[in-house]
């Protein structure tokens, strides 16, 4: 098998990457990409002097670059390039127009560009392949697209673990069985690299976001570009998917395809198929080893997607504490904070924090004014600690269930529920119409009394089997339709309305009312 050394030189000139290597590689590319921009518009090819101006403008943008390129450091180029063909051209000692000239040149010497000479005197510059395919690849790394998680890992579990292809003789595994290995080992590189994408993509929103020196960029990127590109897209794809348990039955379904012995016929049919020349112990190797390959690419599936998971926690991690960071160094404390980490790094540098016994360094605090004084402050509630929990008996006793009784209707009792209202109405009035005055109703002691109260509490619940109507607005009620008789009649209004009447009960004064029963 020819080596890819070899086979790379037969295709491309040695030069071909020394463009993107040199000193003046970034004046190259950007004039390959801009002239990239102008071919795709000028599919027929781009003239000469067009190309020369494009080059040209990207030199002008370059020209801080050049003019640092010392004649020296081009000699020094050319001098490393051996017996280079085509060595790099010494662009700063040549003027504006000449140096577009040279790299233009240079460019399609190294076999980037072709040169088409027409019969009209015409000269119109095309890409060469293998430098349009490279300047695509190029792009694609410095413009990495939204990554994105597929179906391809699910279609390949959903594939192996539909069902046992030894019980369903319709199952695709059973009818073309080699055609479905090599679809499923190609879905599998093509899953595992979306997950690798999904690594670097969360690596470069942490680089980003260790980057951000404002907080508006440190939410920026958390929210606008983490979240919308990696959180609820491709990440809650990932978990949505349950890949570990699908995997698993994956994987069991190919240890029973090495072992299938028909199946293992039928891709050994396909393999003589395709490759004539192979020799039986060829083809069993060949299947042999992409079932292994099949097998071992399912088994790493679930270490890259932990490690998805793992990135994704640091870069919630550094999100948070680069936040917090810069609330502190952003605020008006920043002087502060930054002199503490300074004289922090100047007696104890190249040690941890957390490492540090003891800090004989004055650290003063930041001044504080009270205007309410302390009294303004929050003091929390004390914390008891807990004590020592006596185990219980597996059956309680007798007099502990009868004790247990007891607090429990103690405590029904003691509760002002619409229940214990209703039933002291009940037990107070025997027939419903039946009405009584408060000053009326005996209260001999405090349960009495709470009896009372869990009436007044519950009057208007939609539960309540009573009514209870104030004295005080009875009167007020007669006062008014006496006061609208008298108007009738040519008499003049009267405000009779009395105060309110007082019961003493107990230590209290209940305000007189009248129960009724519904």
């Amino acid at each position: 098998m020819t080596a890819l050394s070899a086979a790379l030189a037969r295709e491309i000139k040695p030069e071909f990457f020394r463009v993107l290597s040199g000193r003046a590689g970034a004046l190259y590319l950007d004039a390959l990409d801009s002239l990239h921009a102008v071919a795709m518009e000028h599919p027929a090819g781009i003239d000469r002097d067009d190309a020369l101006s494009v080059v040209e403008q990207c030199v002008e943008e370059h020209r801080d670059l050049l003019q640092e390129q010392a004649l020296a450091d081009a000699d020094a180029d050319n001098a490393e390039a051996g017996t280079a063909t085509h060595p790099a051209p010494a662009l700063p000692s040549l003027p504006p127009r000449e140096r577009a000239r040279a790299a233009l040149e240079y460019l399609r010497e190294t076999g980037w560009l072709e040169e088409e000479e027409r019969s009209d005197w015409r000269r119109l510059i095309h890409f060469h392949p293998n430098g349009l395919l490279m300047i695509q690849t190029i792009r694609k790394i410095a413009f990495p697209q939204a990554i994105v998680f597929s179906d391809k890992l699910v279609s390949v579990c959903t594939t192996l673990a539909g069902s046992d292809p030894g019980e369903n003789p319709e199952h695709p595994l059973r009818v073309e069985p080699w055609q479905h290995v090599e679809s499923c080992l190609a879905s599998l590189h093509e899953g595992i690299a979306e997950l690798r994408g999904m690594q670097m993509a969360i690596e470069r929103h942490t680089r980003q976001q260790l980057a951000a020196a404002t907080l508006r960029e440190n939410l920026t990127v958390l929210f606008d570009k983490f979240a919308e590109q990696i959180g609820r897209a491709c990440y809650a794809e990932l978990v949505r998917s349950r890949l570990p348990l699908r995997l698993a039955e994956a994987r069991r379904l190919v240890e029973e395809l090495e072992a299938d012995a028909t199946l293992q016929e039928a891709m050994l049919a396909e393999v003589h198929r395709r490759h004539p020349a192979f020799s039986a112990e060829e083809a069993a190797s060949l299947v042999r080893n992409k079932l292994t390959e099949l097998s071992d690419l399912l088994q790493s599936v679930v270490p890259v997607a932990d490690a998805v998971d793992r990135r994704t926690a640091e870069f919630t991690r550094r999100s948070l504490a680069r936040f917090r960071y810069l609330q502190e160094t952003t605020s008006e404390n920043r002087t502060t904070v930054q002199t503490l980490f300074e004289t922090l790094n100047r007696h104890f540098a190249g040690q941890r924090v957390t490492s540090l016994e003891s800090v004989e360094v004055d650290l003063r605090l930041h001044e504080v004014s009270l205007f309410s004084g302390t009294g303004s402050l929050y003091t929390p509630h004390l914390r008891r600690s807990a004590g020592e929990i006596e185990p219980l008996d597996e059956e309680a006793s007798e007099g502990e269930q009868g004790a247990a009784l007891r607090r429990l209707q103690s405590a029904m009792r003691d509760s002002l529920t619409v229940g214990r209202a209703n039933r002291f109405v009940e037990m107070l009035l025997s027939e419903p119409g039946e009405s009584i005055s408060s000053n009326e109703i005996p209260i001999h002691c405090e349960e009495d009394l709470a009896d009372i109260i869990a009436c007044l509490l519950h009057s208007s619940a939609s539960d309540a089997r009573y009514k209870v109507e104030a004295a005080r607005l009875a009167r007020e009620g007669a006062a008014d339709a006496t006061a609208a008789a008298n108007r009738g009649n040519g008499g003049a209004d009267a405000d009779d309305t009395a105060a309110a009447i007082y019961d003493a009960k107990l230590s209290y004064r209940i305000e007189r009312f009248t129960l009724t029963r519904k």
